[in-house]
Order: C-alpha cells, then sequence, then structure tokens
C-alpha cells in the first residue's frame, strides 16, 4: 500500500501564517497590557508608599519639638552625673583635709612641692624604707594621673595641666633616684650577705609594686657565667669579661611604667569652650558695666561678696585657689553660695553649661584623628600602635662599690661622691685582639607577670636613653615559654626592657550585647577573636565579671573589683584587656567609622534606657553608611524577655526607624516595619511597642548608672569596632 504525503496549497500556507501573526500580536499586547497594570500597580503602590512616608516624616516633623525636649529632659541625667563627681572630688578633697595623716593633697601645688623637697633630704634610705615610701609615691602619682584623666578639659588651666604633669616627672625621677641610693647601701654589705657556697652575694626583694633581684660578684670565677637566682629560672648567662670584674646584676622589675614618656595633653580649656560659658562670661561683663554706673550698689555687692568670701575661706581652707574667680564654674558656684535665694536663671545656666561641658567631651571620645603618628626613627617603636605591658625590667650591670671592713669594733666605708655607677659593656675602648668574640651579647630569662594576659607571644623592646624612645634593635633570640611563662632573649647591652603587645589584638570585635540584669544593673559582653569579655556596671561602678579566652574561662585578677570607669579602664589595658580604641586606632584597624556626632547620640539614648532594654550587634550596622548606626533591640524585663524577637533599628542621629528586614535576611533594605513610624529619638522609638512596666523604669534610672553605662559605650565604640 503506498502512502503520499497531502500537499499544502500556497492559500493554506498564507492562512496558517496569518493565523500565527494575529496569535503573535494577541500574545504581544496581552503582555502590553499586563505589563502595564503591572507598572500602574507598582506606580500606584510607590505612590501609596511615598504619601505613607511624606504623611510619616510630616508627622515626624510634627512631633519632634516635642520628643526632642522630652528627651532634654530625660538627658539632664548627664549634667547631673557630673555635678555628683565635681561634689565627690571636693569631699575627697575635705576628708584628706580631716584625715591629717601627712600625705600631700596631689591637687595642690604647694603641698606637692613640699613633699618632694622633704623627700629629698632624706639620705640613706635602705630598700626596704623605699618601698614603703613607693607605696604613697606610687599612689600620688596616680591620683594626679586620674585628676587629667577625669577633670573636664575646661575645668583644667594648661598651667595646672603642666604643674600636674610636672609633679608626675619628678615623682618618678625621685623614686628611681631612691632606688639607686639603696641599691648602692646594698651593695656595700654584698661581703657580708655573701653566699657561703658561692661565695657571691644574691638578694631578691619584693613587694605588690616591686621586685629586686642582686648578683654580687665578690669571687670573680671565671666559670661562674651562669647566674640565676634562688628557686627562680630568672637569671643571666654573662661573658667572661664580666665573670671576671667587680660588677653587680641588678633587676629591678617595677609593676609599672615610669619609663615611657608622658603624652602631653594637647586639648587646653581654649579648644573646647562650651558656649554656655561664653554667655555666661558675657553676662559678666553685661553685669559688670552696668554696676560700674552705680556706686552705691557696687559697695554694696562687694561686702556681700568678701562675707561670702571669708565664709568660703572657713569652709574649704583645704582647697588651694592660685587665681580666685578664673573658671566660669568657679563663678557659678560661688555665686550659688552667696545668693542661695535666686536659683532660677542661674541655675539653668549652670545645669546648661554642664550639658555643653559633659556634650564636649563625650563627643571627644568617639573623634578620630586625622594625623597618622609618624616615628622619627629607624626601629622606634610605634606607641599607637602597640602598648607595654607587665611593667619594665630594668637591667643593670653595676660597679660594685668599696665594701664595708670591719676595723677594731668600728665599720669603714669608702664612700665615692659620684653615687652609684653603671659599667658599661661593651667597653668604648678595648684591647682585645677580637672585639666581637669578646663581648657577646648577654643572655636574660624573665618571668611574665601573671597578671598580664598575651594572646600572642610578646614582642620584647629597649629602652634608648639618648633618643628617650624605645627601639626593637640590638635583640635577638627571643624565645617564650607560655606554660612556664619565661621569656629569653639576648641583648648587646643591658638596659630597660619591656614587653609589648599589638593594642589593637581584640579588635575589630566579632559581636557585643547589652543587657540589663535589673534595676540599674547591666552586663555588656564584647566577643572578640580571641576573648569574650562581660563587663558588669551598677550605678558609677564598673566589673570584670568573667573572661574567656578561646572559649575557656580565665580567671583574672581584676575579676571581683568594683572601680570608677577611668580607672577601670586603665587597669584592663594594664592586664593586656584593651576593647578601648583611641583617636589613631582606626589607622590600624578596618572598621567602618560612624560620624562622630550620630554615634555619640546612638549611645547617649542606648544608656538611657539601658536599665529595660536589651541592645545587640547586628551585621547590618557594616552595610549601611558612616551617617548611620543600625543595631537590634528588644525589651528585656524578666521572664517575658527570652520569648521577645530583636527588632532592628537605624538611628542617624536625628531619626530613628524600625525596619523591616531581619538579622537573617539576604539583603539590606530600609523598608520600615509594618504598623511602626519615624521618631526623633530612638526613647520615643522604642516607646511605641515597650510595656509601661519598662519605661517606668527607664524614667527611673539613676543618673551616675546612666553616664557610666554611656562612657563604656563610648569608650568600646562597639558601632564603629565590631
Amino acid at each position: 500500500m503506498i502512502s503520499s504525503k497531502k500537499k499544502i496549497t500556497k492559500a493554506e500556507r498564507l492562512r496558517l501564517l496569518q493565523e500565527e501573526e494575529e496569535r503573535r500580536l494577541k500574545e504581544e499586547e496581552e503582555a502590553r497590557q499586563k505589563f502595564e497594570k503591572e507598572e500602574q500597580e507598582r506606580l500606584e503602590t510607590q505612590r501609596i508608599e511615598k504619601e505613607k512616608w511624606r504623611q510619616l516624616e510630616k508627622k515626624d516633623l510634627e512631633r519632634r519639638s516635642e520628643e526632642l525636649e522630652e528627651l532634654s529632659l530625660l538627658e539632664c541625667c548627664f549634667p547631673e552625673a557630673e555635678r555628683l563627681k565635681r561634689e565627690t572630688r571636693a569631699l575627697a578633697q575635705w576628708k584628706h583635709y580631716l584625715q591629717c595623716d601627712g600625705s600631700p593633697d596631689p591637687s595642690i601645688a604647694q603641698e606637692m612641692n613640699t613633699f618632694i623637697s622633704l623627700w629629698e633630704e632624706e639620705t640613706n634610705e635602705t630598700f626596704e624604707q623605699v618601698i614603703e615610701k613607693s607605696k604613697l609615691v606610687l599612689s600620688l602619682i596616680e591620683k594626679l594621673k586620674l585628676i587629667l584623666l577625669e577633670t573636664p578639659s575646661c575645668d583644667l588651666e594648661s598651667r595646672t595641666i603642666a604643674q600636674h604633669q610636672g609633679s608626675i616627672l619628678r615623682l618618678q625621677e625621685l623614686l628611681s633616684q631612691k632606688v639607686d641610693v639603696a641599691t648602692e647601701l646594698l651593695l656595700r654589705e654584698a661581703s657580708t650577705l655573701a653566699d657561703l657556697d658561692s661565695g657571691n652575694m644574691e638578694k631578691i626583694i619584693q613587694d605588690e609594686n616591686v621586685t629586686l633581684y642582686v648578683w654580687a660578684n665578690l669571687k670573680k670565677n671565671p666559670r661562674y657565667r651562669s647566674v640565676k637566682f634562688s628557686e627562680t629560672q630568672i637569671g643571666f648567662e654573662i661573658p667572661r669579661i664580666l665573670a671576671t670584674s667587680d660588677v653587680a646584676l641588678r633587676l629591678l622589675h617595677t609593676r609599672y611604667d615610669h619609663v615611657t614618656p608622658l603624652y602631653p595633653n594637647t586639648i587646653t580649656k581654649e579648644d573646647h569652650v562650651p558656649t554656655a560659658v561664653k554667655h555666661f562670661k558675657e553676662e559678666e561683663h553685661t553685669e559688670k558695666a552696668v554696676t560700674e554706673d552705680k556706686v552705691f550698689a557696687e559697695e554694696n555687692t562687694t561686702n556681700q561678696a568678701a562675707e561670702s568670701q571669708s565664709r568660703q575661706e572657713t569652709e574649704l581652707s583645704f582647697v588651694q585657689e592660685e587665681e580666685p574667680n578664673t573658671e566660669a564654674l568657679e563663678n557659678i558656684d560661688a555665686y550659688y553660695q552667696e545668693e542661695e535665694n535666686s536659683k532660677g536663671p542661674r541655675h539653668e545656666l549652670e545645669m546648661r553649661l554642664l550639658s555643653e561641658v559633659v556634650s564636649a567631651a563625650q563627643l571627644r571620645l568617639v573623634e578620630n584623628s586625622v594625623d597618622f603618628p609618624h616615628t622619627n626613627e629607624e626601629k622606634e617603636v610605634d606607641l599607637c600602635h602597640f602598648s607595654t605591658l607587665g611593667g619594665v625590667y630594668h637591667l643593670d650591670i653595676l660597679e660594685l662599690p668599696p665594701q664595708c671592713k670591719p676595723v677594731k669594733g668600728w665599720v669603714l666605708v669608702e664612700i665615692r661622691q659620684e653615687g652609684l655607677q653603671r659599667f658599661t659593656y661593651p667597653p668604648e675602648t678595648t684591647e682585645e685582639p677580637d672585639p666581637e668574640n669578646a663581648f657577646p651579647p648577654i643572655e636574660v630569662t624573665l618571668e611574665v607577670r601573671e597578671n598580664v594576659i598575651f594572646f600572642e607571644d610578646p614582642k620584647v623592646i629597649r629602652w634608648d636613653a639618648e633618643g628617650k624612645i624605645w627601639k626593637t634593635d640590638g635583640i635577638s633570640e627571643v624565645f617564650y615559654s607560655r606554660e612556664d611563662r619565661l621569656i629569653s632573649f639576648c641583648l648587646d647591652t643591658l638596659g630597660p626592657v619591656t614587653l609589648i603587645q599589638d593594642a589593637h589584638i581584640n579588635m575589630p570585635y566579632r559581636s557585643w550585647e547589652l543587657r540589663p540584669l535589673g534595676v540599674n544593673r547591666v552586663l555588656m559582653t564584647v566577643t572578640s577573636l580571641f576573648t569574650e569579655l562581660q563587663i558588669h556596671i551598677k550605678e558609677n561602678l564598673c566589673m570584670l565579671a568573667s573572661v574567656k579566652l578561646r572559649s575557656q574561662d580565665h580567671l583574672s585578677h581584676l575579676e571581683g573589683k568594683w572601680m570608677t570607669p577611668i580607672p577601670f579602664i586603665l587597669a584592663m589595658k594594664e592586664a593586656g584587656l584593651n576593647v578601648f580604641p583611641s583617636v589613631y586606632s582606626h589607622f590600624y584597624v578596618v572598621v567602618n567609622n560612624k560620624v562622630p556626632l550620630v554615634e555619640m547620640k546612638a549611645y547617649r539614648q542606648m544608656a538611657l534606657l539601658s536599665s529595660a532594654f536589651a541592645f545587640s550587634w547586628s551585621k547590618w550596622n557594616m552595610v549601611c553608611n558612616s551617617t548611620r548606626v543600625v543595631f537590634r533591640v528588644k525589651e528585656a524585663l524578666a521572664e517575658a524577655a527570652e520569648d521577645r524577637l530583636w527588632s532592628l533599628l537605624m538611628f542617624n542621629g536625628d531619626r530613628a526607624q524600625m525596619l523591616k528586614i531581619r538579622e537573617d535576611s539576604e539583603m539590606f533594605s530600609e523598608a520600615l516595619q509594618e504598623e511602626t513610624e519615624f521618631h526623633s529619638t530612638l526613647y520615643h522609638m522604642v516607646k511605641d511597642f515597650a510595656s509601661a512596666e519598662a519605661m517606668e523604669r527607664v524614667r527611673h534610672s539613676n543618673c551616675q548608672f546612666i553616664d557610666s553605662v554611656c562612657h563604656m559605650l563610648l569608650s568600646t565604640r562597639v558601632l564603629s569596632y565590631s
């Protein structure tokens, strides 16, 4: 059977082509209509969203002044906290005056000068006596440093800053001189203290601040090259020339660092003069001009001022006033003491003044330096990049002084006028045929303090006395035993050495959280690559709650010790737990630096809410630009806190909004969470979803607690360094 394919005619082919064209045109028309409909719907949705956005912005603007006024009332806690700090400082001066224990008031230059002069006149103090006196000296130095750090810059004249820094330097130098004199007295008796086995003298003197190791070479045995202090691994490997010389080796380990120069305080009172101070001075000048035209009123005012001054001298005789009435704040305080019944306008002016003083100080904590810190010499250590830890090891080769000689019941001592002398090694001139082999480096083994945490092997640096800088040259064969906490190295010549660590080793942070523990109590957690720190804050005190190293608990000597914020931060840095960026840190850490004013406002308002709300790190904070911050927040009261979900808030300093996205969303979006609005402050933003109990707790939080939380946030800068 034969089948044949039906042939399509030309007419049928044209018809099929026409039908295909009509179908194509119909599909295109349907697609066009669908696109137009979708576009109209999109534009309508966009229009509705824009209209809704405009309505929200309009509503936000309408209530902005009201919200900012309420926030201003809440933020009165900051000047109030500053006022309490000043009262505390004045009370401390008064208590010191009442004690009459003979110790000087570090804030009074005359008392410090007298104390230093009297101590300079004391002679022949033993090392034990110097150590005992050093406790008071170190306390005075610490108090002077805290005065410079805690007192607002507008309260300190440049002359006062120079006086305090001068007192610190004089105390440090005098303490070093006293240690040298005491060492010389000890070495004069080396022969009477000699060890029966070796014939050489060895002495160890220790307290909580200083450890002294002294070895005197009395036998001069050329085979005695290894000097190890009894029951320790600490010591020296010395060359032959020292083993046969009249020398002594001294290792003085000070837990403090009096070698590194003090950085000058470049911020003077004139750099940051709040406008309220200027207003006060202008007002004072105007009042003076008016009273000059009224002679009787001027005399009356003078009499009142004299009576008030007499009363102040009776009640506050412990306060030194080298230039009375030079500070605006002192004028305000004097005015309040003179006219207690007219506080109204002046009280408002004082609070506005304090508010601007506090705001200026807080803003400086989050400002970044624009100038990179340059080092002047090769091998110089950049102390903005690294921090010294564990104190200073003063390594010295000393010339052995003449020994005491008993003669017929008397003890004869030859006293050299030049005092304790260093032995120059290597010698400046030598007749040795091969100096390179004759004067090899000296091997030193030191013990690292247990109270200091090194996350990496520490680096050894030496002090260059001529250049007054720390340097890395002249040191070789460094080996660190983490288990024994011993570090050994070779030095070309002995001198002060110390250990350093990258100051930014814990930056940037991996995450952070601020969680309330109760009324006026919060727990701040900062997690870095190496450690997790938990800081407990209550009222005006901070405490290290726990330290975890590589997910394991680590016992720190700071745990359980409550301190005010600034001493706490200094103690944390000295322990190697540095989570406090400096003005130069952004040069060494890759971070998303936020606009300082936005960052400061965020921290202030987070601190206001911290009694009842938890805050946490968000990955979206790195995505948005520097003019905005993003973080998570939720109410954290009682058992309901665990069931609540975190909300994402974005804040640019003038507007807060709750974001629709979640932490696990794929893309960042500024879309608003449904049924939420814009607000000018974080306080009013969280108020929309907060319970009455939470807001009640916020409104009744302690001002010192809020100030302490804010200071810790400003110091850690978690929004820029996470």
